[in-house]
């Protein structure tokens, strides 16, 4: 039974120094923290939820300022009256109005979709006037960026061509377990084009508007019920979708002196690209292939389209360009002919693993350079012991990090450097007063050890507490800056606190076993007043001490500091 004088720090002390369970749990926090390192997504921002979403209401044919009088303003209104909502945007355009619904940072996504739809629906005879289009809402968040942008160029394929191929590779890539929107820009799509031909039109007795209508009411697809044949039940459908030019050309458009007119007859039906909308350009950069570059005196810019490949929320950026770049290689002796080239223009896998992968060395050279300053004053015993608590530390901290659901970042990362000098506090102190403990007494180390982590512990918890105190309030922060810096004050608070358990538990099992035959700082305390530290911190503070003149004196200097610091 451990003694009632010994505090909670000396007790837990004891218990552990004669325990099994410390390497255990040493090897188990590594174990798992090395997990949370493979497991937890990269990223290189925090994950913010800022739900956004767009309205877009057609009115055909209307000024901006009658969109914005009869669609616009009463949309924002109703808008407005959505909770949660904190800021809205519009604009009004010709025939087209887009207003915009920011909810406060937090709101769930879904639920502010399911919120606007309820809104628009229950209040459309307020917001849709005569000839106006039904509402289409599009929830937007940050994932809607892409995380790669594959671009196809070629300096013989036309932008017709280009496109199909995009559009072939498109489908493929669109396949990517973790791939939630692909876009493609630039080249012409296939479109069928009727040009219609007024002298024709009037020849034949039929206006535009009579061409348009007989298109749309021919090309569509209805059920007309059904009959029972053999004991079963056949649906009927009525009418079919057009598949080719020629179907499109065939059309019976109107009726001119008794005779069907064909859309032949008044318009040129023509199958191929559309007309240009968009146009992207590709220029090889001064490091790519020299065999790419095009030869002296021919236009560096060549006609490309790009792909662009969006994540789902929550999905690794790393693992899911490593599997489309996996999956391009696979398809494109398939897909794209020798002509055609594939450029990564935008890896965002690839610089958030960068960043990730800095911060981590970073994070392992402060662990090496806080080791190493303790080492050349404890000596490498104590070094060692320092070096054993901090990696566990950290491994608690990023396995909690991939419980809670955060991601490797710039911030979560920052937060663990930025506490490295603060977690190997605890340590130190312990492993420090274990060293002075069994220098300045007859002690056995078991003895040493239970009564120098007895001595500092309630300090050292006072401690950690009073920084946790400091830092955690930083996590209730609202707005955007909350969920972007929370990392940083949750990490430094889980990581105090487990070095503060990693000091009282594995601290005293391995200082006992490693301090076991050490120097330490001598053979007795006079050694320790012996030591030129001590000689020179004590010429510094004795004589501030001898007469209080000198030490008002020393006060005075340190808020004339202060006052121009301040300045």
């Amino acid at each position: 039974m451990p003694s009632p004088t010994l505090g909670p720090a000396g007790r837990l002390g004891r218990f552990s120094i004669d325990s099994k369970l410390p390497p255990l749990l040493v090897l188990a926090a590594l174990a798992v923290g090395l997990l949370a390192v493979l497991l937890t997504p990269r990223e290189e921002e925090p994950q913010i939820t800022v739900p956004m979403v767009d309205v877009f209401v057609g009115l055909p044919g209307a000024a901006p300022a009658e969109v914005e009088s009869r669609v616009t303003m009463p949309l924002e209104k109703r808008l407005w009256e959505i909770p949660g909502v904190e800021y809205v945007y519009s604009a009004s355009m010709s025939g087209q109005a887009l207003v915009t619904a920011r909810f406060r940072v937090g709101e769930p996504e879904v639920d502010s979709l399911v919120k606007v739809y309820e809104k628009l629906l229950s209040g459309m005879d307020r917001i849709e006037p005569a000839g106006a289009t039904l509402p289409l809402a599009r929830l937007r968040s940050i994932d809607d960026v892409p995380v790669l942008a594959l671009t196809l160029w070629s300096r013989d394929a036309g932008d017709f061509t280009r496109r199909r191929l995009a559009g072939e590779l498109e489908r493929e890539l669109a396949q990517v377990g973790d791939v939630s929107e692909t876009r493609l820009m630039g080249g012409r799509r296939r479109q069928v084009r009727v040009e219609l031909s007024a002298a024709r039109m009037a020849a034949h007795g039929v206006d535009p508007a009579q061409v348009a209508a007989a298109i749309a009411a021919q090309n569509v697809s209805l059920p007309a019920g059904s009959y029972a044949a053999g004991n079963q039940e056949v649906l009927v459908e009525a009418g079919g979708f057009l598949t080719s030019a020629e179907e499109v050309a065939a059309l019976v458009v109107g009726v001119h002196q008794g005779r069907p007119v064909h859309l032949r007859d008044v318009a040129e039906v023509r199958d191929g690209p559309e007309e240009v909308a968009e146009r992207v350009l590709f220029a090889p950069g001064p490091a790519a292939d020299p065999g790419l570059r095009p030869p002296a005196g021919v236009d560096p810019l060549a006609p490309a389209v790009t792909l662009a490949l969006a994540k789902r929320q929550g999905a690794d950026a790393a693992r899911v360009v490593a599997a489309v770049s996996a999956k391009l290689e696979a398809v494109r002796g398939r897909l794209l002919p020798p002509g055609v080239h594939v450029t990564v223009t935008r890896d965002y896998g690839a610089t958030a693993t960068e960043k990730a992968g800095e911060l981590l060395t970073h994070l392992v050279g402060a662990i090496v350079s806080v080791t190493v300053v303790v080492a050349l004053v404890l000596g490498w015993r104590g070094g060692a012991v320092v070096f054993v608590s901090v990696p566990v530390t950290f491994a608690l901290t990023l396995f909690v990090y991939y419980l809670f659901g955060y991601t490797l970042n710039r911030v979560t990362l920052f937060a663990l450097i930025f506490v490295t000098g603060i977690v190997v506090d605890d340590s130190i102190i312990v492993v420090e007063n274990i060293v002075r403990h069994r220098a300045a007494s007859g002690a056995s180390s078991r003895e040493a050890a239970v009564a120098a982590v007895d001595e500092v512990g309630n300090p050292t918890i006072l401690a950690t507490l009073t920084v946790i105190a400091a830092v955690l309030p930083m996590a209730f922060v609202r707005g955007l800056m909350g969920p972007y810096m929370r990392p940083m004050p949750v990490g430094a608070s889980l990581a105090m606190t487990f070095s503060l358990l990693v000091a009282f538990i594995a601290g005293p099992w391995f200082a006992h076993r490693l301090l076991r035959g050490g120097g330490g700082h001598g053979g007795g305390e006079g050694d320790v007043r012996a030591t030129r530290t001590y000689r020179i911190y004590a010429g510094l503070l004795r004589p501030l001490m001898a007469r209080s003149s000198r030490a008002w004196l020393f006060l005075a200097g340190v808020g004339l500091l202060l006052a121009a610091s301040l300045a």
